[in-house]
């Protein structure tokens, strides 16, 4: 690139030197004859660029055979000129120049780059657009020619992040970059040196990492997708038998957050029958079958029962479910099987579709303006209460901890569970199945109702019970296993084990998971002043 940029270099200053020399010459060769109207270098130039722009006023003439040699070259080289100008024009008007170009006076605004253009970049760019119209949407890449143009302003672009970067000139707010493609950033080209920009990128992953450098973030949409449906759709104490159809990204997300979220009673018996293929699921989850009933129902807890046939065959669980979850990979597929479903089946329970698009009639769920949010994709939202926890427990300590951004996955995961079982616990304690949102009301009301019912021992030890059952499935999940010593190296704690052979003072500890309610009630009441 430099290399061509210093031929680009010498070919000018050789045009120039060339150009000049004619003006010289016609100048001479004018200014020694009585009848010339160009006796002066000034007059020469006027002349060659009337002659070159092709106007041709005139007004000058040479009148020597040598300035007419010199007339006929810049005569002959003014077509040329003309040509190549038009073009260049042309060529700017139609390829990335004139919107680079017109991007350059808007570089206060805040800027949002999606390095392709597909239907979940367009959904965000739309959302990000109702929140903030003072802003500006780029895809880097050309317009098709058949692609209906979005609703909302926007530029495509067919230029690299790098180049967006250096056109904003670190003016107003950082840009932000999205790849909304799965796992693009190991592949895309234009993910190469994203870290060393100063951007805030977000990259679409099916993997579970939250954070590759400091300025790379992930978002799961599958797992954005299933904490969202059971904050909105939350188990109820008459459901006993769940059915998940599909277990592709999305069935596994669902059944992830039910397996860490899902406790509202110590006396509960959930069956989960799931349709799909969990070799892989199974072999990773190691130690399910330490706080599950796997592969037949049970009457004291809650049931894990993995099916290798096909769901049509299955008549009774279909007409016996509560709850059935279509919720395959291929959307196509999944609305085939809920036309099956109601046309060939009895069902008494609810069948809830995972569809990326609003329909009318059908209980759907992970629509794409549900999940593509910027509170979503930018985790202001969902991890709002698990981020809040964490604050809280760093104040609560005396040693020195860790804040949100430096926590491993582990430990945010943690958190956010420890957050997600939060509304189950409003919920019981309230005894309403239809809260979805915190409020600092709702909260409140609800710590209230904890402290007065929790002086019952027996109350008390049922708070107890159920956050230990949350707790204890969540380290199973991570394949934690009982040790007589907490050994993180080896994932082994002594608490990993019955309720029942728990010490006095292992009971205590499951206190302060109800206890955040009170302190969450003061940091909700303390934004609502601080906005």
């Amino acid at each position: 690139m430099k290399r061509r940029n210093k031929n680009y270099l010498y070919m000018t200053l050789v045009l120039f030197v060339i150009y000049i020399g004619l003006l010289t010459v016609l100048c001479m060769s004018e200014y020694t004859d009585s009848r010339a109207t160009i006796r002066s270098f000034s007059d020469a130039f006027w002349y060659s660029i009337v002659t070159l722009t092709t106007v041709g006023y005139g007004d000058l003439i040479p009148v020597t055979p040598l300035g007419h040699a010199v007339g006929i070259i810049f005569l002959l080289l003014s077509a040329g000129i003309m040509m190549t100008l038009f073009g260049a024009a042309i060529s700017f008007m139609t390829s990335e120049g004139l919107p680079l170009f017109l991007l350059g006076f808007q570089r206060k605004k805040n800027w949002y780059y999606f390095a392709d253009y597909g239907a979940e970049a367009n959904t965000l760019a739309a959302n990000i657009y109702k929140e903030d119209p003072d802003t500006v949407i780029i895809f880097g890449q050309k317009k098709d020619d058949q692609m209906e143009f979005p609703d909302y302003p926007c530029l495509f672009i067919n230029v690299s992040p790098a180049r967006i970067v250096a056109c904003k000139k670190d003016t107003g707010s950082r840009c932000r970059i999205f790849l909304m493609k799965e796992n693009d950033i190991g592949v895309n080209s234009r993910a190469v040196d994203l870290h060393a920009l100063p951007v805030e990128v977000y990259a679409r992953t099916t993997n579970g990492q939250d954070q590759l450098s400091g300025n790379i973030r992930f978002f799961h949409s599958y797992d954005c997708c299933a904490r969202q449906y059971w904050r909105s759709r939350p188990l109820c104490s008459h459901e006993n038998m769940i059915v998940i159809i599909g277990f592709g990204n999305y069935g596994r997300c669902i059944l992830e957050r039910a397996i860490m979220t899902n406790i509202i009673s110590v006396k509960q018996h959930v069956a989960y029958h799931i349709f799909g293929d969990a070799e892989k699921f199974l072999a990773t989850h190691r130690y399910l079958h330490k706080v599950f009933s796997m592969g037949e129902a049970s009457e004291t807890a809650d049931s894990l029962i993995f099916h290798d046939e096909f769901w049509e065959k299955h008549h009774k669980v279909m007409e016996q479910a509560d709850r059935i979850i279509i919720c395959h990979d291929d959307e196509p597929e999944g609305w085939n099987i809920y036309w099956r479903l109601n046309k060939y089946y009895r069902v008494r329970g609810q069948i809830h579709l995972h569809s990326s698009r609003r329909a009318p009639g059908v209980t759907y769920f992970g629509t794409n303006e549900e999940i593509y949010t910027p509170n979503q994709i930018m985790r202001t939202s969902l991890n709002q209460a698990a981020i809040m926890i964490n604050e809280i427990f760093r104040r609560s300590v005396s040693y020195p901890t860790l804040s949100w951004e430096r926590l491993d996955d582990f430990h945010r995961e943690s958190k956010i569970s420890a957050a997600d079982h939060l509304l189950m616990k409003i919920r019981i304690l309230l005894k309403d199945e239809t809260i979805t949102e915190f409020t600092s009301g709702i909260v409140e009301k609800a710590y209230k109702e904890y402290c007065d019912t929790k002086k019952s021992e027996s109350m008390q030890e049922k708070y107890r019970r159920l956050d230990h059952m949350r707790w204890l499935r969540f380290y199973t999940f991570y394949n934690w296993s009982y040790g007589a010593m907490r050994d993180d190296a080896a994932r082994q704690h002594p608490m990993l084990c019955p309720y029942k052979e728990l010490t006095l003072e292992q009971k205590k500890e499951r206190d302060a998971a109800w206890e955040l309610l009170g302190s969450i009630t003061v940091e909700l009441k303390q934004c609502a002043i601080e906005r």
